[in-house]
């Protein structure tokens, strides 16, 4: 299969809870749909969102805990006021944090919930839209709302904490469950439907406008996750849900300990018996989110890295063997000509098969141009060296930023960097402009920029770090921060490489 086509472009990755708001995350109420107006002003194609489920311990969306669901917290509340399912004052009654620049997921933990309550008691069950979306996803959000139900009841412990009859979802003991929690039940379920009725509007909007938005779909699911307990037989668990081994990253140039992720293995022979079912399901649901999908860790599709779940760090790990184009094959017949992103660095180094399998898929690989200057002529990273069928970054949500990273690498990096931009005088603090123009007038179709790289910002302003918990997640835009001069340089920048969302 030939590479997907698609139009060459630009567009700028900003996950919707870093948009500004005045309810403690940014939604998907007025200022998504202003920055839709702004990339169209900007003449950009794509916004790339990042995952959008709902997060646990940790905040992270790549430890969702529905590989289904959506995120809760970024149900816009001045759209429920509208709807007169809530009031600005008992919006305003709660604490949502202090600082306009950071989310403060404490605040919404405690408090969040509780105005959707309140929503929720004020809506109809029997709206028709509403009956509508429960019936054709009763596959799994019936079963996300019990989880949830359970979850909060059992003091927000990890389901293989829960008392074993629940646990092991005995039938009389979930249908006891499903008749006193029904009201529990339903405001998840009620949570979804909001979720997705604002997504909706909003992508119909964006595109609507002639923007596409890109969507990650993490590769693991959480082990705490409504997947691994209603479904633990479609991963390596054992009887009380624990895995002697969780999913890892190999250690590399940029961790020389590798990262101990924790998630639990896929049983790929049982998910090939049902043809991966679970998978197509959740790629269905995807399609409907994202217009383009950004598949992350696909060089899971060949192999899996892992170790023990007591691990420490991931220098002892192994790989087990993964389920190739069986699956690629099986997802490539439900997209219904979605484009797909695979996320693919590193690939060709560790695993032959990674580049060898993404060019029988169709899928678009991945450039990150902080991982290019190491010296070799040859590096894939390099952009003289992008094929056109690629999506070039100049840094992703788990990287520094472009400025970060200019100040952690070497002097002999550093050389080299300038003597590939054939520029040893544009002073540092202007250098990042110079690292995005790089890639911008490189032959890569699609080149999607941080937004934090494109306000030069430094590594403490950076989305994630790997490894590491209490910091992530947290970062969000200033409405001041969009100034005029800096929308100029990237209306400047994209017309001067031929990137203009054209008219």
């Amino acid at each position: 299969m030939e590479g997907q086509e698609v139009a060459r472009g630009s567009g700028i990755l900003l996950a919707v809870s870093s948009l500004p708001s005045e309810y403690g995350i940014g939604t998907l109420g007025d200022a998504a749909f202003h920055f839709v107006d702004l990339l169209v002003d900007l003449k950009q194609k794509y916004w790339q969102v990042l995952p959008v489920g709902p997060t646990s311990f940790g905040d992270s969306p790549y430890q969702s805990l529905s590989a289904f669901a959506g995120n809760p917290y970024l149900i816009d509340l001045d759209q429920l006021v509208r709807e007169k399912l809530l009031t600005p004052e008992e919006i305003q009654s709660y604490y949502w944090g202090t600082q306009k620049s950071a989310i403060d997921y404490a605040a919404l933990f405690e408090n969040r919930t509780l105005v959707l309550q309140k929503a929720f008691g004020r809506f109809d069950e029997h709206e028709p839209e509403f009956q509508q979306f429960v019936e054709e996803n009763r596959d799994w959000v019936e079963d996300y709302g019990l989880y949830m139900a359970l979850k909060v009841s059992n003091g927000n412990q990890n389901w293989q904490s829960w008392p074993e009859n629940i646990q092991k979802k005995q039938p009389v003991a979930l249908a006891k469950c499903r008749k006193e929690m029904y009201n529990n039940i339903m405001f998840w379920v009620f949570c979804q439907y909001k979720f997705f009725q604002q997504w909706g509007k909003l992508r119909e909007y964006a595109n609507s406008k002639g923007i596409q938005l890109i969507g990650d779909v993490p590769f693991y699911v959480g082990k705490d996750s409504v997947d691994t307990w209603m479904h633990p037989e479609q991963f390596l668990l054992d009887e009380n849900g624990e895995a002697a081994y969780v999913a890892a990253a190999i250690p590399d140039k940029f961790s020389e300990t590798g990262q101990v992720w924790g998630n639990p293995l896929y049983n790929w022979p049982l998910m090939q018996e049902d043809g991966f079912s679970w998978w197509k399901r959740r790629m269905q649901i995807s399609t409907k989110l994202f217009d383009v999908i950004r598949m992350d860790h696909f060089i899971g599709f060949v192999k899996n890295y892992m170790v023990p779940r007591d691990a420490t760090d991931a220098s002892g790990g192994r790989w087990m063997k993964g389920p190739g184009r069986k699956l690629t094959d099986a997802l490539n017949s439900v997209l219904n000509g979605t484009t797909v992103i695979a996320d693919d660095y590193g690939g060709k180094a560790l695993i032959p098969g990674v580049k060898k399998l993404l060019a029988k898929t169709g899928w678009l690989n991945t450039k990150v141009l902080m991982f290019a200057f190491d010296g070799d002529p040859s590096n894939e990273h390099l952009p003289h060296n992008y094929p056109e069928n690629c999506v070039a970054y100049t840094g992703t949500h788990d990287n520094e930023t472009i400025v970060g990273w200019w100040k952690s690498i070497t002097a002999a990096e550093r050389k080299l960097a300038r003597d590939y931009l054939c520029d040893h005088a544009t002073p540092e603090e202007e250098l990042y402009k110079c690292f995005i123009s790089l890639i911008m007038r490189s032959a890569a179709r699609v080149c999607v920029i941080p937004m934090q790289d494109y306000m030069g910002l430094d590594n403490r302003f950076r989305m994630n770090k790997p490894s590491t918990v209490g910091t992530n997640w947290k970062w969000r835009i200033k409405k001041r921060d969009l100034t005029k001069k800096l929308q100029k340089e990237i209306y400047d920048v994209t017309l001067r490489y031929g990137r203009k969302n054209w008219d």
